[in-house]
């Protein structure tokens, strides 16, 4: 049977393999994680600063925290992990751990969606960008 990769040339058919890490290294390994901050984001944030184009991050006041926001657009930028928000998730679900991992990794895909189906509603433009995207773009040219 021929093995089916990913962009990143991983394995998607294989079985899941015994975690190297014990249950406390990698619950300290996975409250590392940030959701603000991250170098994508930072990187992402100076190409469009370079741009010239006047932006808002993590603002309170919109529903679903967008990561940027171009109020005068009425544009809100969203940077989902391809692990958290479930990039092509239905080809490695089962190489969960547990039901937990899989119940939330399928909340935050149906989160997204109520949030992005809410923010078009009230008007605003909605653009999801996976973190892969991200990594393989050079910023040269991005338009909002």
């Amino acid at each position: 049977m021929r093995k089916i990769r990913n962009h990143l040339g991983r394995d998607l058919k294989s079985k899941r393999t015994r975690d190297k890490l014990s249950p406390k290294e990698r619950s300290l390994l996975m409250s590392k994680i940030r959701s603000k901050g991250t170098r994508l984001e930072l990187k992402f944030f100076k190409g469009l600063r370079k741009q010239g184009i006047d932006f808002q991050i993590h603002p309170k006041d919109i529903i679903g925290h967008p990561d940027l926001i171009v109020r005068r657009k009425k544009i809100c930028v969203f940077i989902d992990s391809d692990f958290w928000h479930g990039w092509q998730y239905p080809r490695w679900k089962h190489k969960l751990k547990n039901r937990f991992w899989r119940n939330k990794i399928e909340n935050n895909r149906k989160r997204d969606r109520r949030i992005t189906n809410s923010l078009k509603a009230r008007g605003w433009k909605v653009i999801r960008v996976w973190e892969h995207e991200l990594a393989l773009t050079k910023f040269k040219n991005i338009s909002i």
